[in-house]
């Protein structure tokens, strides 16, 4: 039997890393049953965080801890998925095409930046959403030193007042203080189409995002969007035309294009939807977890985010379901029902909220401290040692933030 997890992000990891934990529990050897993680690199991007310096340095490695848990590393990027012959397409290093059939597979693919035909955007838009990406940008941040400071060298646009936007907007004043030196006064600027910064997060955490924007000195642009991008800067919406030399696009994030390939229905998002044990119900063998499904994770209307938080335990929910059906043994239904945000607000300052609605229960430098704990121990992969791996993976532990209700 072989199980095969598409994606080495934060689920796909624990999809791997619980799939063994109950392969291990059962007593089953891994030539009994093979998992197969299929990725470009065995490595975990550390993807929220590659809004700061240094992107490069944001990645951990995960070979060691396949290895120490008998799950199989493929490399290469999954081209095709066939739900009837239950085959895998990839294409390898140098453009070599290989299939690997599967018995059950989990789609772990995560997401990508919704890029919207908005002239110039390709050409001139930069983003934090991928390594490739964040690295970019660092190094044209990096370039600018070079140049005079003219023509809005000292300007960024940061499209976008959601949570990504707001991270690498509150960062910036010191990322570019460190790359012109501290007498230069960076001018960040947040474009957002909605009335309100920060729409998502609701009324609660607002004031104090908007205190925050105010000290760091980012300006905010509400009501408009971008309408054209060219070498000389942005134009919005609103006919106003900004001088700047670096446009952050931060707006919108979709499933990544491979779900289209799964004959199941999907939501605006382009997420799989899936039932409560994160399961394709139209696809038989298909599991769909993280960025690519849409998965209720309780009973009162909330569905998971498109986010590390709910990534991770939905993987190991996966994991667990897809090697379950495989070996005869009940599935555990998904569940989530405690939710928290840490919005980091640059320098000394971030924003803790819980549950649903947002309450507010940290701020300042104690909230910062929990955000680069998060950022920095929580979210990396386990040691790798078999015990410890595997025993990170039970799915009713992973991504439990009990300790703070």
């Amino acid at each position: 039997m072989r199980l095969v997890i598409i994606g080495a992000g934060f689920a796909g990891m624990y999809a791997a890393l619980s799939a063994a934990r109950l392969r291990d529990i059962q007593g089953v050897s891994p030539e009994q049953l093979e998992i197969a993680l299929v990725s470009p690199e065995p490595t975990l991007v550390v993807r929220p965080r590659l809004y700061e310096s240094k992107p490069e340095t944001l990645t951990a490695p995960l070979l060691g801890v396949l290895k120490a848990i008998d799950v199989v590393y493929v490399q290469g990027s999954a081209e095709t998925i066939d739900t009837q012959s239950r085959v895998v397409g990839i294409v390898a290093a140098e453009g070599v095409k290989k299939s690997l059939s599967y018995d059950r597979l989990v789609v772990a693919t995560g997401s990508r930046l919704a890029r919207p035909d908005i002239p110039g955007l390709a050409e001139h838009g930069f983003s934090v959403d991928q390594l490739d990406d964040a690295i970019a940008l660092d190094r044209h941040l990096h370039g600018l030193a070079d140049r005079p400071a003219l023509n809005g060298r000292d300007t960024v646009v940061v499209a976008g007042g959601g949570f990504t936007g707001i991270e690498a907007a509150t960062e910036l004043p010191t990322r570019l203080r460190a790359i012109f030196g501290k007498g230069v006064k960076p001018r960040v600027i947040i474009v957002d189409r909605n009335s309100a910064i920060a729409p998502a997060m609701g009324e609660r955490p607002r004031p104090v995002i908007e205190d925050s924007l105010h000290k760091r000195g980012v300006e905010t642009r509400l009501g408009v969007g971008v309408a054209s991008l060219d070498k000389s800067g942005v134009t919005l919406t609103s006919g106003e035309h900004i001088e700047t030399e670096t446009v952050i696009w931060a707006a919108g994030i979709r499933a990544a294009p491979l779900t289209a390939q799964v004959p199941a229905e999907r939501d605006n998002s382009g997420r799989l939807l899936v039932d409560r044990d994160l399961r394709v119900s139209s696809v038989p063998g298909v599991f769909a977890t993280g960025d690519a499904a849409r998965a209720a994770c309780d009973d009162d209307g909330n569905f998971a985010l498109m986010s590390c938080q709910h990534a991770t335990r939905m993987g190991a929910f996966a994991g667990h379901n897809a090697a379950a059906e495989l070996l005869g043994v009940p599935t555990k239904r998904y569940h989530q029902e405690k939710y928290v945000t840490c919005l980091d607000l640059g320098e000394a300052d971030a924003v803790f909220t819980r549950g649903w609605e947002r309450e507010v229960t940290m701020v300042g430098d104690t909230a910062k401290k929990t955000k680069q704990e998060i950022n920095t121990v929580w979210i990396y992969p386990p040691k790798a040692e078999r015990a410890a791996a595997l025993a990170s993976a039970d799915p009713e532990r992973v991504g439990d933030v009990s300790g703070f209700f």
